[in-house]
């Protein structure tokens, strides 16, 4: 067994434990299909010294969350459990390291928790049914018919699930589960020499086994060309794909090898940009298209040339995608297209050198795991990037061509495969000829490098500061411009050279009407659309190598964007922002691909009971008000930017505009790159409107049930109960609603997942909102076969009645609670944490004194508290049961 320790202090206090196990579904025989997923979730079900039922309460007690800190994943090749342990104690490492050698060598795999289980893996296959799994299926099977992976999908098949017996997983377990195949990963704030010497305790005593060899992988046929597939959904938009297959490369992790792959990295970039600028055409030939090689497994290698277009626009896509491709193949790049790769590239490095003494636990672990996985050497970022600076003079086009024709399969008579929703014209025949008919075609693409400078850099006399206060009690610097722009800041050396901005500019959601619900439904699509003197596109370019990037939304009762830059682009990214703000380029290629993402929303609306209840749940529970329901496809199909300048331009220029930095700044250089952008717009509104009657919103008298319809699989169901409760405002509401939460989440697992095995992921969810007046939301949800609606729905119905009969046991509200308390501790760990308080630190200011007092108030919380909330907020005829079916499936 192998084990592998990195001390890191990133977040501080905290460490991730995982256990590697090298025994994935590739490892499956025939008749043990979705073995290697079985024994993952049997790991959480008893072992000699855990009692089934027990190992998830253990770690909640000891403050991790199921699903979030507690978690397994099984691949093709992999079985990785994982432990994120909120305190870096030598007592949970402890629980941690134990828990993981259970699962190595002690798990009892009985027929009683077999049984149980099998009926949430079972819920876990069904759930992943849908027209996406459907259409790799067939993708897979295509394309590598030879291949054993097709066939061995995790997830496994019904029939043999079903026929699993314990002594049949067991087999698989003790067959794969062996020292040689096991590593331990440690990454966190601990003494390395302790963590050593705890796992040494833990697992030098497990006894040696010779690891079973993989079964026999097959083979990706290289010499299969000419075939045409066609594969047809109602919900899938139209995609034309070209592959080649060749043999697997075998290149080892080598610094020739790197600079070889970084090499076709770049020549893959500029054809993908070249891509890129197409579709931001008003009327681009395709709506995206991608050319790269991958790795199958350690069997082969395939070229993929992907297409997708409008429905009815495959032919004419397909043809302008190869004519490029050819024309790039043929005759290369410029110069200007790789400096602009190169400078992406060599920024990416130079700022994960930059940030090396504070990579995140989890960027650790994944360098450790791509080690482990695919022999690539973890890289010291100094190194990597003296290396890179080394080579980087000779990066030629020639170079980069070369590298990438010894890697790429030619595209010659290539495996064509078509999905969509109905059939091309003429067939399979007809997507072959035109395929060789696009061959020695002219190109429509022509290279124009991006003229003159960004445009933006003077906005006008600096702003000057009217006040500059540091708040008591977290020492968040408020500052206000004389213009009324406010600017938070928070230095923090949580992560070196990065520094978190957001902005926050009134409006939002609530410039949306009954009478005009759609108003700010573009806000989105702003950034896409450009600054007035440069398009997106050439925006990319300009700021190619640097750090920096455009964002703008709605987001509850503003318009925000948030993005990471370093101290050396933070000017240039408030520059960026602030022309966004006061210069927006409203170009029509934003409409156009708006218009494109609208008629496929609309085409898959309802494709899955997912789908169908995420855009039907608003309008019931709203009684039908526009602002919450999804209107016609006419509608969305006829907003533009004329429409959304009208509705947005008032509050572009005056509105309150509040802005937040956190990380490794300078706070005066900060304040003085914020004062010559945002602080030298014009004069803005000084506070953020009230909107008293916007921010109506009326939760429906309707109750009992309410169905919902889905195209998706004929087995799939949803049940969810809501209730009405409350906003955000009430502190101690809001904490034992959340409590509430977590405890009825840990009911409902027990009740419906564990012991009637009817469903994988129920829970609940409590959402009470900061910008509805009086709204808020508590709901229990579950996905089950349409068979078992009706006991699901008693199931729950249980929980609820049980809540408010009897005050919850002890030992469930302590293990809801310490997640929460642990969660509450490590908040400021983080840059997102400390950006979450400060955002609005001066337009919410009670929210800094409210998460002060957080935790205390969490842990005054009593069982009473939580059955009174239940009393008063849960009452079983108080629901309403939205009800998601298939179509033609009869109500319970």
């Amino acid at each position: 067994m192998r084990f592998i320790i990195r001390r890191n202090a990133t977040p501080p206090g905290t460490a991730l434990v995982r256990l590697d196990i090298d025994a994935g579904s590739l490892d499956e025989r025939e008749a043990e299909r979705g073995y290697a997923h079985f024994v993952e979730h049997m790991a959480f079900n008893g072992s000699t010294h855990v009692p089934e039922g027990e190992m998830v309460k253990l770690l909640e007690r000891d403050g991790l969350a199921f699903g979030a800190d507690t978690n397994a994943q099984t691949s093709f090749e992999q079985t990785t459990y994982k432990l994120d342990l909120p305190r870096a104690d030598g007592k949970l490492l402890d629980t941690a390291l134990m828990l993981m050698r259970e699962t190595a060598s002690e798990l009892t795999i009985t027929p009683a928790a077999v049984g149980r289980e099998l009926g949430v893996v079972l819920s876990e296959l069904r759930d992943n049914q849908g027209y996406q799994l459907a259409n790799l299926k067939d993708q897979i099977a295509f394309l590598y018919p030879r291949a054993t992976y097709p066939q061995r999908l995790p997830i496994g098949t019904v029939e043999s699930l079903e026929a699993a017996t314990p002594d049949g997983l067991r087999g698989f377990w003790a067959r794969q589960y062996v020292p040689e195949k096991a590593t331990v990963i440690v990454v966190g704030d601990f003494d390395p020499a302790a963590v050593e010497s705890a796992i040494r305790t833990r697992f030098a005593d497990w006894q040696p086994a010779r690891p079973a060899p993989r079964p026999d992988q097959g083979k990706v046929e290289r010499k299969l060309r000419g075939r045409t597939d066609i594969w047809l959904d109602p919900a899938l938009s139209e995609r034309i794909t070209a592959s080649r297959h060749g043999p697997w490369q075998d290149e080892p992790d080598t610094i020739a090898n790197r600079r070889t792959a970084l090499l076709r990295q770049i020549g893959y970039g500029v054809i993908n940009r070249r891509f890129l600028r197409v579709t931001r055409a008003v009327d681009p030939p395709f709506r995206g298209a991608g050319y790269g090689t991958g790795d199958v497994f350690r069997i082969g290698r395939t070229t993929n040339l992907v297409v997708d277009v409008q429905d009815g626009g495959w032919q004419r896509g397909l043809t302008a995608a190869r004519a490029m491709l050819d024309q790039a193949l043929a005759h290369g790049f410029t110069t200007e297209e790789l400096a602009e790769q190169v400078a992406n590239i060599r920024t990416a490095l130079e700022n994960a050198a930059a940030g090396a003494d504070t990579r995140g636990n989890g960027a650790l672990v994944s360098a450790a795991l791509a080690l482990l996985h695919d022999d690539q050497v973890p890289t010291d970022p100094v190194a990597g990037l003296a290396r890179f600076n080394a080579f980087a003079p000779s990066i030629t086009p020639a170079s980069v061509l070369a590298a990438l024709k010894q890697e790429a399969l030619p595209l010659a008579e290539p495996l064509l495969r078509f999905q969509g929703r109905t059939t091309p014209a003429g067939g399979a025949k007809a997507i072959r000829k035109a395929w060789d008919g696009a061959g020695g075609g002219t190109a429509a693409f022509t290279y124009e490098p991006v003229k003159g400078p960004f445009a933006y850099t003077d906005f006008g006399l600096p702003g000057t500061v009217a006040a500059d206060t540091r708040e008591p009690l977290f020492a968040i610097r408020t500052v206000r411009f004389a213009n009324g722009v406010r600017l938070n800041l928070k230095r923090t050396a949580l992560e070196k050279d990065r520094i978190a901005v957001r902005f926050a500019l009134d409006g939002g959601e609530l410039l949306a009407s009954k009478a005009n619900p759609l108003a700010v439904e573009l806000a989105g699509s702003l950034a896409a659309g450009g600054l007035g003197k440069h398009s997106q596109d050439d925006l990319q370019t300009l700021l190619a190598g640097r750090s920096v990037s455009l964002g703008f939304g709605t987001v509850g009762d503003v318009f925000a964007g948030g993005m990471t830059t370093t101290p050396r682009d933070l000017a240039l990214q408030l520059q960026v922002l602030a022309a966004l703000i006061s210069d927006p380029g409203y170009r029509p290629e934003a409409e156009a691909l708006y218009r494109q993402n609208v008629s496929n929303f609309f085409k898959r609306i309802d494709a899955t009971p997912g789908l169908a209840l995420n855009n039907a749940l608003g309008r019931i529970l709203s009684d039908g008000d526009p602002r919450f329901s999804v209107q016609p496809e006419t509608a969305y199909q006829s907003l533009s930017f004329a429409k959304l300048k009208a509705a947005i331009a008032n509050r572009l220029a005056h509105g309150a505009l509040e802005i937040t930095l956190v990380g490794d700044l300078d706070e005066d250089a900060a304040i003085a790159s914020v004062a010559r952008t945002f602080g030298a717009l014009p004069v803005r509104e000084a506070d953020f409107r009230a909107y008293a009657a916007e921010r109506q919103r009326v939760f429906t008298a309707r109750r009992g049930q309410i169905v919902v319809r889905h195209k998706g699989e004929a087995d799939q169901a949803t049940l969810r109960l809501v209730w009405p409760t409350a906003d955000d405002s009430d502190p101690v509401l809001s904490a034992t609603l959340e409590l509430l939460q977590e405890v009825a989440g840990i009911e409902v697992l027990d009740s419906v997942r564990e012991a009637l095995g009817k469903a994988y992921s129920p829970g609940a969810d409590s959402s009470q909102s900061r910008i509805w007046t009086g709204w808020g939301t508590f709901s229990l949800q579950a996905q089950v076969a349409v068979s078992e609606v009706a006991a699901t729905h008693a199931a729950l119905l249980q929980v609820v009645k049980a809540l408010r009969d009897h005050p919850v046991d002890a030992d469930v509200l302590a293990r809801a609670r310490a997640p929460m308390l642990e969660g509450i501790d490590n908040t400021l760990n983080t840059n997102g944490g400390w950006m979450g308080l400060a955002e609005r630190a001066q337009s919410h200011p009670e929210r800094l004194t409210r998460f002060r007092s957080a935790r205390a108030r969490l842990e005054a919380l009593t069982a009473a508290d939580i059955q009174a909330a239940a009393r008063r907020f849960l009452a079983p005829d108080a629901a309403v049961e939205v009800l998601v079916l298939p179509e033609g499936a009869k109500p319970g």
